[in-house]
C-alpha cells in the first residue's frame, strides 16, 4: 500500500466493515454458488485493488496524469484512494443479481462509500464529490460502459487481469466446463510491468492455448473501453514462449 495515512484509513475500512464483507461474501453466493461464475468475492475484491494500484503507479511514473487532479476535483492522496475503492466495491453488485450488476453495484456503492469516506474526509463537500468518482468507476468496471477517468480505467484494467486458474477452481469442480472455465483454468500468472512501446505490459503466462480466449474475451475487452488501450500491451505465453501480442484500440482516449 502507498505511504499514505488517509488510503491506508480507507482500506482498513474497507476490508473491516461488516456490511461491505457481507455484500462481498454473498456476491460470491450468487456468482459461484448459484452460477457456477468465478469468484467474486472479498479475494477477488484484494486482487483487483492492489492490481489497480500497481497500475496507477505505472502509468502515473510515466507521466500520466489522474483525472482527479487534472479536473480540480482533488490531490493525489485523494485519487489513489478513488482507484482504491472503485477496484475494490467494483463487483459488489453481484450480491443483488449477476444482471446489471454494474448499475447494482454503485446502487450500493453510493451508500457504503458515503459512509466510508465521511470517516476520512468528514461532512464536507470533498466526500460527496469523491464518492461521485468512485461511484463511476464501479458502474464502468464493465466492458459495456466506456471509463471517463483515469482511476476508473486502471481499476477495470485490473479487473481484467484477475484470471489466473485459481480464480476459476471451485465452479469448474462444481461441474462447470465451457471454454469460459477451461480457458481461466489455463492461465497459470499475469504479470504486470512497464514497457517501452506502450507504458503497461500485461505478460499473461498460460499452461495452453485455450487461454487466449481469456485474453481476447475477458482482458481485452475491458482494456478497450477502459481509456487506456493505445497505452497497454498484451503479451501471452505459453509455457514459457511468446505465443501472441495483443493490442486493442478505442476511439475514446482518456488524457495523459
Amino acid at each position: 500500500m502507498p505511504h499514505s495515512e488517509r488510503v491506508r484509513k480507507i482500506w482498513e475500512l474497507l476490508t473491516t466493515d461488516v456490511e461491505t464483507q457481507a455484500y462481498l461474501k454473498m456476491a460470491n453466493v450468487f456468482a459461484v454458488q448459484r452460477l457456477r461464475y468465478n469468484d467474486h468475492g472479498p479475494v477477488h475484491s484484494r486482487i483487483v485493488a492492489g492490481s489497480a494500484l500497481a497500475i496507477y503507479k505505472i502509468f502515473t511514473e510515466r507521466g500520466f496524469k489522474p483525472s482527479v487532479v487534472a479536473d480540480g476535483v482533488g490531490d493525489v492522496e485523494d485519487s489513489i484512494v478513488v482507484t482504491l475503492m472503485g477496484a475494490y466495491l467494483h463487483d459488489i453488485g453481484n450480491s443483488v443479481h449477476r444482471t446489471h450488476h454494474p448499475i447494482y453495484s454503485a446502487m450500493l456503492v453510493d451508500k457504503l462509500a458515503e459512509k466510508i469516506l465521511s470517516k476520512v474526509y468528514g461532512d464536507g463537500e470533498k466526500r460527496y464529490m469523491l464518492k461521485q468518482e468512485v461511484m463511476h468507476a464501479v458502474f464502468c468496471h464493465d466492458e459495456a460502459y466506456t471509463c471517463l477517468t483515469f482511476e476508473a480505467a486502471c481499476a477495470k484494467i485490473a479487473d481484467g487481469t484477475d484470471m489466473s486458474s485459481g480464480r476459476a477452481r471451485i465452479p469448474y469442480r462444481i461441474g462447470k466446463s465451457d471454454i469460459h472455465a477451461l480457458s481461466a483454468l489455463a492461465i497459470e500468472r499475469v504479470e504486470l510491468a512497464p514497457n517501452d512501446s506502450r507504458p503497461l505490459a500485461i505478460n499473461v503466462y498460460m499452461s495452453n492455448e485455450t487461454g487466449i480466449f481469456q485474453v481476447d474475451s475477458v482482458l481485452g475487452q475491458k482494456i478497450a473501453t477502459s481509456g487506456l488501450a493505445p497505452y497497454v500491451e498484451v503479451r501471452a505465453y505459453v509455457r514459457g514462449k511468446l505465443f501472441a501480442v495483443r493490442t486493442f484500440e478505442t476511439t475514446h482516449v482518456i488524457r495523459s
